[in-house]
């Protein structure tokens, strides 16, 4: 079995056609999926007809199974999380800011899959934005002030009891199930740049959300610093627009690109079963 990978023309991204992901896989293939997904960032798989058994076996290939710390897994799994939202509900959108999953995390992931079960005709595409590229572009006076620097990182935002999915969205009808701790006020420190594991090549990590602060930087400029970034590493330029439909895989590199949801399909069901790749770190 040989795939074609055909790239999106945008920043990143690329979509995988001649592979059936409810098959088990040989050693080469995977070679050559993992091959493609490091050089994309991002790959869609369109028309597999999947299960959760099918999902996990396909993330077991690339690494052990991440921590998802503050999203119940769906009934019956251990490594599967359902993202979520009913056409009634009126909460906001999870996962609309920019971000890398679980970049708090000692060890954060080290890729995601997403396979999208219920898929509204429009809205809800997926952006990503290319870090390598975005580092590698970046004016000199910038990156000059980030250079060396580590960032504070946080789920304190979004998941501690005052954060965005805490006790002011209790009342609002998320269906998603999202685990509030205090826990996530938790700090951890990770460089602004890294190097990826796999590749050797120079990217951002992380931005403004996760990232509550720089160490040794006063919190002003620090938050100062953090904004500038942000508005240069999800410039377009750096953007790959997704769009989703039923029956996609779609696995993405949390250590060289960032991404975020988006809403648009307000009165529309939407499922999709995700699951995580641990670091290789």
């Amino acid at each position: 079995m040989t795939i074609t990978v055909t790239p999106s023309g945008q920043a990143c991204g690329a979509k995988v056609s001649g592979v059936d992901l409810s098959m088990e896989l040989g050693d080469s293939l995977v070679a050559d999926i993992r091959a493609a997904w490091i050089e994309h960032g991002v790959l869609a798989f369109p028309n597999q007809c999947i299960s959760d058994d099918d999902l996990e076996r396909f993330t077991a290939y690339f690494g052990n199974f991440g921590d998802d710390p503050f999203v119940q897994p769906i009934p019956g799994r251990e490594h599967i999380i359902a993202i979520q939202r009913n056409a009634d509900e009126t909460s906001s959108i999870f996962a609309e800011a920019w971000h890398t999953d679980w970049s708090f995390q000692s060890n954060p992931p080290a890729g995601t899959c997403l396979y999208g079960i219920t898929i509204p005709e429009s809205g809800g595409d997926t952006l990503f934005a290319n870090q390598y590229m975005a580092l590698e572009e970046m004016p000199s006076t910038l990156r000059a002030r980030i250079e060396g620097r580590h960032a504070i990182h946080s789920a304190a935002g979004a998941y501690a009891p005052e954060g965005l999915y805490g006790k002011a969205d209790a009342g609002s009808g998320r269906s998603m199930r999202v685990k509030v701790s205090k826990v996530a006020r938790d700090t951890l420190l990770h460089p602004l740049i890294k190097v990826h594991p796999e590749t050797g090549r120079e990217s951002l990590f992380g931005c403004i959300g996760y990232i509550i602060g720089i160490e040794g930087m006063e919190q002003d400029a620090a938050s100062e610093l953090l904004l500038e970034l942000h508005q240069w590493q999800t410039s377009q330029q750096f953007q790959y627009r997704h769009k989703w439909s039923s029956n996609m895989l779609v696995m993405w590199d949390n250590r060289s690109v960032l991404h975020r949801a988006t809403g648009g399909y307000e009165g529309h069901d939407r499922l999709l079963h995700r699951t995580t790749i641990g670091s290789q770190a």
